[in-house]
């Protein structure tokens, strides 16, 4: 919903359990008023008249510009008497930067707008945008605001438009920016950092006066940060307390920022990195920020979590796949890295039937002169030496057992032993003047240029067409580094990573429409690029290249506070683990691998006769419970970061059926018998824990809980829950 009141100038948006208000101020600024628990439209008048101008100097004050820094404004400005952090800086022709944003007009229209060349949000109700001018430039934005009346989530982007007679250059173009004027709030936030392998690990941190800056400067989202932001006036808990998220639906470089003022304001805002950022806009051109994405819930992490899996599956992931049952994968990479041949491989594929799975996935190794990780990337030719049948021998293989067959690809990279790499060295990124650093003996395409993309498009699909292939691997192992384009001019090299995004998107767009029924997974050395933008064209993610079975609780755990289970790929590896060294119950390894798009990592003809039995097992269970992974919500119970345990509940929407999985890390003496509290239940309803024969109300599973189990080291359990 979407109100607009003439008399007071003032706006107010409503989702499912939000309302979000502003108006025009005196001096035509646009001014924040309120963003939480849904207010009606009769509140418009009294939101004005007690919240806005709350500093009130008089309009012809020649003084008035000096208190711009304590009004709470929908776009920062920049140079005239407002010292926070500003939302668009435009540079003038002559040099100047300084900006003073003021109301034009504003439309409400139907639906939702589709960005060009930009992941967005897929439906909506309506969409409002305010255009305001720059009093300093000929400079234009259009804030736009996305709402869907049954979503917790509002989208805001903002469009930078040169309407002046002179080029500009944008400095910095955020896509948004929330004033919270409650002056004295002890907010608290909360951020998702990491590294390789140990990626999105949920990190509090009070906010004092100053910036907490969350970012990535790799080219990427990054193994290093996540493009998400949660904050709070009251002490983080799962179930209770305001909480506010901020999400950017973006693959490249970005920043989020949390800046609290000298006067103990809070400004929260975003989007592209700024760092050496720059893009020239000559008259009549428009420039488009990626899509923020805003929530607010009144119950806590867990109601937010909730908030943005609904979103994610409601708007933004491919519809084909959204709610469609994911396969159940069979990776041979772990089983057999670059040291296969084609009856290896037939052996893998004939197993994997036998089991139960439903994809045999090859992995890196099967082009060109590709036998180590020092050759070929970008010659997406089958090697024949390994496969002399080529693809097509695995794909019938494939067939006559019943499965599909995937492929792993990994699009932006090259090889300096390639074929690619030989005929055109100026598609990597490099720079003439500077050795180039390598990364796992690679070097990054140039996607910044039409012509780069144009030709990785033409040698994945020619492989796509030609073959039975149902499932992609999309891989990404390194980060950008040099960051220069020898296709830009040096006055325009600050464009260069944004439009490397843009490139990406564009190749992800033109494949996935052109292969509508292949379910592409993205990767990026893991979970190195696990975002929104990526959910848009990828329905799942390997979430981590750590698939140890107590890891990734702690990696799973993280990421569901901004992601959907379903959007996870999660498999059972082999032990001692890949990673760690660890080596776990293969039931637990099933058990954690069950909470996302499940699979295997492993060699399955090296499996005893009970290993298989329990493949079989396990591959069934999760056929039970799939539907619940897809569209269930999730109840975080136990946080494997803080403490011996981890315990997460799925329940279904219409709360008739629940799914829990736990672990147990460590056999500490006097650390059993405890309770574990089940949430998100119906309390009047009666309910079966298959698992201890035991019929129990809703309403005391939430109050008493069930009693943890008696298990050992990296142990886990499984709950089957459904109404009497």
């Amino acid at each position: 919903m979407i109100r607009y009141d003439e008399q007071t100038r003032a706006f107010l948006l409503c989702g499912k359990r939000y309302g979000y208000a502003f108006y025009v101020n005196r001096v035509g600024a646009l001014q924040h008023l309120w963003f939480g628990a849904k207010l009606g439209v009769e509140d418009l008048r009294f939101l004005v008249r007690a919240h806005g101008d709350p500093v009130s100097p008089h309009p012809d004050d020649p003084n008035r510009e000096m208190w711009n820094d304590r009004v709470p404004v929908e776009a920062g400005c920049f140079g005239r008497g407002d010292y926070r952090p500003a939302t668009v800086i435009v540079r003038r022709a002559d040099g100047a930067a300084m900006s003073r944003y003021r109301y034009a007009h504003h439309t409400v229209l139907p639906g939702a707008p589709t960005l060009p060349g930009l992941p967005c949000v897929r439906r909506a109700d309506s969409t409002l945008t305010v255009t305001l001018r720059d009093d300093c430039s000929g400079a234009e934005l259009d804030l736009c605001y996305v709402v869907s009346d049954a979503s917790d989530v509002l989208i805001r982007y903002t469009v930078i438009r040169n309407a002046g007679g002179e080029p500009v250059d944008l400095l910095r173009a955020w896509s948004f920016s929330l004033d919270f004027a409650d002056p004295g709030t002890q907010w608290h936030a909360m951020r998702f950092p990491g590294t390789w392998a140990q990626e999105r690990i949920p990190t509090e941190t009070p906010l004092a006066e100053g910036s907490l800056r969350v970012e990535s400067l790799t080219g990427y989202t990054s193994h290093f940060s996540n493009p998400y932001l949660i904050v709070s006036p009251d002490a983080f808990s799962e179930e209770y307390g305001t909480c506010y998220g901020f999400q950017l639906l973006y693959s490249g470089s970005f920043a989020l920022e949390a800046q609290v003022s000298p006067y103990k304001t809070l400004r929260v805002q975003g989007g592209i990195q700024d760092t050496l950022f720059s893009w020239h806009l000559a008259p009549g051109e428009s420039f488009v920020t990626p899509q923020a994405a805003l929530s607010y819930a009144p119950d806590g992490l867990g109601g937010l979590s909730r908030a943005y899996h609904d979103f994610y599956r409601d708007f933004v992931i491919p519809p084909r796949f959204v709610h469609h049952p994911r396969p159940v994968v069979m990776n041979n990479w772990e089983a057999t890295y670059f040291a296969f041949d084609q009856d290896k491989l037939f052996s893998l594929i004939d197993q994997a039937a036998a089991l139960g799975a439903d994809t045999f996935v090859l992995d890196d190794g099967w082009f060109g002169k590709r036998d180590h990780d020092r050759a070929a990337l970008g010659d997406w030719t089958v090697n024949q030496d390994k496969l002399p049948g080529g693809l097509a021998a695995l794909t019938d293989r494939c067939r006559k057992n019943g499965l599909r067959f995937g492929l792993w690809f990994e699009p932006e990279m090259v090889s300096e032993d390639s074929d690619l790499f030989r005929a055109h060295p100026d598609w990597a990124i490099t720079h003439p003047a500077v050795e180039p650093v390598r990364s796992r003996n690679q070097l990054v395409l140039d996607f910044s240029r039409p012509e780069v993309v144009d030709a990785v498009y033409r040698s994945v699909s020619r492989i796509l067409s030609e073959h039975e292939i149902a499932y992609v691997k999309w891989d990404r192992n390194r980060d950008i580094t040099e960051n220069w384009s020898a296709a830009l001019p040096p006055e325009r090299q600050g464009e260069f990573l944004h439009r490397y995004t843009l490139g990406f998107y564009r190749l992800a767009a033109r494949l996935t429409e052109q292969f509508p029924d292949v379910l592409f997974e993205g990767c990026a050395g893991g979970g190195g690029r696990f975002d929104g933008g990526m959910l848009y064209y990828f329905p799942q993610i390997w979430t981590s290249d750590d698939t140890d079975a107590l890891e990734r609780t702690k990696i799973q755990w993280g990421t569901s506070f901004g992601y959907p289970l379903s959007t996870m790929s999660c498999h059972v590896s082999a032990c001692p683990n890949h990673q760690t060294g660890r080596t776990t119950p293969f039931a637990t390894r099933g058990a954690i691998a069950s909470l996302g798009a499940f699979g295997y990592e492993l060699d399955l003809t090296r499996l005893t006769d009970a290993e298989k039995d329990a493949v079989r097992a396990q591959i069934a269970a999760y056929h039970r419970v799939e539907d619940l992974i897809l569209t269930g919500s999730l109840w975080r119970i136990r946080d494997p970061l803080a403490g011996n345990w981890f315990c997460e509940m799925v329940v279904s929407r219409d709360r008739r059926e629940a799914y829990v999985v736990g672990e147990r890390f460590r056999g500490d003496p006097c650390d059993h018998q405890r309770p574990v509290r089940l949430p998100g239940l119906d309390p009047d309803r009666l309910y079966v824990v298959e698992e201890m024969d035991l019929t129990v109300s809703g309403a005391a599973l939430a109050a008493v809980g069930l009693v943890l189990p008696r298990i050992g080291d990296c142990e886990s359990w499984v709950w089957h829950i459904h109404a009497r």
